[in-house]
């Protein structure tokens, strides 16, 4: 027999009973909340009070969704720099504390991504789904937990890869005034790692836009976004922003290495960070140094460098390759930054303005550009030839400033110059055109076994050609070791040059047109 339906006064009284029952269990818990008020607001810097707990860069809360990290913490004020746009704060604001630091969003959803160093995306793609977070200041590996340099980043250029080796691990500084093609040699490495599972981070601080939109234009039409992530602050961010973009990028790259994966990261430059870094400074009154710059200015970029590095297997066996650009102004590698950063760096790679006017690019200087690590980790085949070639280098060039003076030279002196045009014609590279290892260590041995000497200097440029294009026949056992720790035997070496000989015979001058090497000197016509 089925009960009677229950009665709309019943329901009511149930469920007032139940909600009696509710609020006499319920106990609030009450968290205690620090908010301070912003005192005073300036470009780029806030002074707030009324946090007594706050931790130094502790990231703080502002209205309209604007963050900020505490930077100076006294016992009255708090110097805190802003992470946004300072215009729409003014004095009486309040402030809240986090509880947390400065973050950043990590992971491979990164990848082909433009973002700033807040993680917000700027390629109009949609938000970027965060999978895991890390501080932006971050210890650097232990010294026990680091691993030699012994693999070679190719970097696609001849003239680094041959004379100024850089290893995976390494931190190789490049250097050189203003349109000296700095950016040009770091996005050739970049494009360079294509198909080599190294993943690149590329951080634009303080960069304009439309030089930030071209350098991410050619990254596309190169194909080179699928393993790239882009940070970019752009000139007219505010300071703190530029601050934090090298460390947020370098959190994003230490996920990855951190993964067992090996990663290629540049920063340029840090010239505008250091500069952002004594704006900040001066706002908030710390004490100026040697050219204005606060004393702790060597510390900020030798705890980011210091993140660079090859771990251990036990720690994966990852890799952080770091290369930082830096901006001279007249040449003067010898100033404050400059020497800094040099004194950090495992090596550096120096771009001269005359070589540039002249058309020599990559501007490389070799005199003045040095890898203190990369020679352990190149390969054997190209250790073989690039000493001599170093050598011979030096000495053209040397040769070349003595006969300006138009001395009387003889014959092994013009032979000398001679051939170091032809190593300079065959060093020279054009943007976006990476070459490989077989064509680079076949236009080498061609060099050092003198076969392009005679070949007329307006005829190296499709000789060269011919030669990288001739390197497709060496046999497949002997281009098997180029990526070997392995020394090219005395039969390779001649099959190699044999094949070069061939494809340069075509260039070779005729009877009737003698090669530059025997023309007469200018005070003998």
């Amino acid at each position: 027999m089925n009960s009677a339906p229950e009665t709309l006064q019943s329901v009511f009284d149930r469920t007032f009973a139940d909600i009696g029952k509710a609020r006499e269990a319920f106990a609030p818990q009450l968290t205690p909340r620090e908010s301070g008020t912003v005192t005073s607001v300036s470009t780029g810097v806030a002074h707030v009070s009324g946090l007594p707990g706050v931790g130094f860069e502790e990231l703080l809360k502002f209205p309209r969704g604007i963050f900020g990290i505490a930077f100076n913490v006294d016992e009255d004020d708090i110097g805190v720099v802003l992470l946004g746009d300072y215009t729409k704060l003014q004095a009486g604001d309040a402030v809240e504390r986090t509880g947390r630091i400065m973050d950043v969003a990590v992971g491979d959803t990164l990848l082909g991504r433009v973002i700033n160093p807040l993680g917000q995306p700027l390629d109009g793609k949609g938000p970027i789904a965060e999978t895991a977070r890390l501080p932006i200041e971050r210890t650097a590996a232990a010294i026990m937990d680091r691993a030699p340099i012994t693999v070679p980043l190719q970097t696609g250029l001849k003239v680094v890869d041959a004379l100024i080796p850089i290893g995976q691990g390494q931190r190789e500084l490049i250097l050189g005034d203003r349109r000296t093609g700095k950016t040009a040699i770091a996005l050739d490495t970049i494009l360079n790692q294509r198909g080599r599972d190294i993943l690149c981070v590329y951080c634009a601080i303080g960069q304009r836009a439309s030089a930030v939109a071209k350098l991410v234009a050619n990254l596309q039409e190169q194909g080179a976004m699928d393993y790239t992530v882009v940070v970019v602050t752009e000139g007219n961010d505010p300071p703190g922003l530029a601050y934090i973009a090298p460390y947020a990028a370098t959190s994003i790259a230490e996920h990855f290495m951190e993964a067992g994966r090996d990663v290629l990261i540049v920063y340029d430059d840090l010239t505008h960070h250091a500069r952002a870094y004594r704006e900040l400074s001066l706002l908030l009154r710390r004490p100026p140094g040697r050219e204005a710059f606060p004393g702790d200015i060597f510390y900020i970029h030798s705890r980011l460098l210091e993140r660079a590095t090859h771990l251990s297997q036990e720690r994966g066996g990852g890799s952080l390759t770091a290369l930082p650009i830096i901006e001279t102004e007249a040449q003067n590698i010898s100033a404050y930054i400059p020497t800094n950063l040099i004194s950090i760096t495992d090596g550096q790679i120096y771009l001269s303005p005359s070589l540039f006017e002249l058309g020599v690019l990559p501007a490389v200087d070799v005199a003045k550009s040095v890898s203190r690590v990369g020679g352990k980790a190149q390969r054997a085949v190209y250790r073989a030839v690039a000493g001599d070639l170093k050598l011979a280098y030096a000495q053209f060039e040397e040769l070349e400033s003595f006969s300006r003076f138009g001395a009387r030279l003889d014959d092994d002196t013009r032979k000398t110059i001679e051939h170091g045009k032809r190593i300079r014609s065959c060093l020279q590279q054009p943007e976006f055109a990476p070459v490989p290892v077989s064509a680079q260590i076949t236009v080498l041995l061609a060099l050092m076994a003198e076969l392009f000497d005679t070949v007329p200097l307006e005829k190296m440029k499709d000789a060269e050609d011919a030669a990288q294009e001739a390197a497709a026949k060496i046999p497949a056992e002997v281009s098997a070791r180029f990526d070997t720790t392995d020394k090219l035997s005395d039969e390779d070496r001649k099959a190699i040059i044999d094949i070069a000989r061939q494809a340069l015979a075509p260039f070779q001058p005729t009877p009737e047109s003698p090669p530059e090497a025997k023309a007469k000197p200018a005070d003998e016509k």
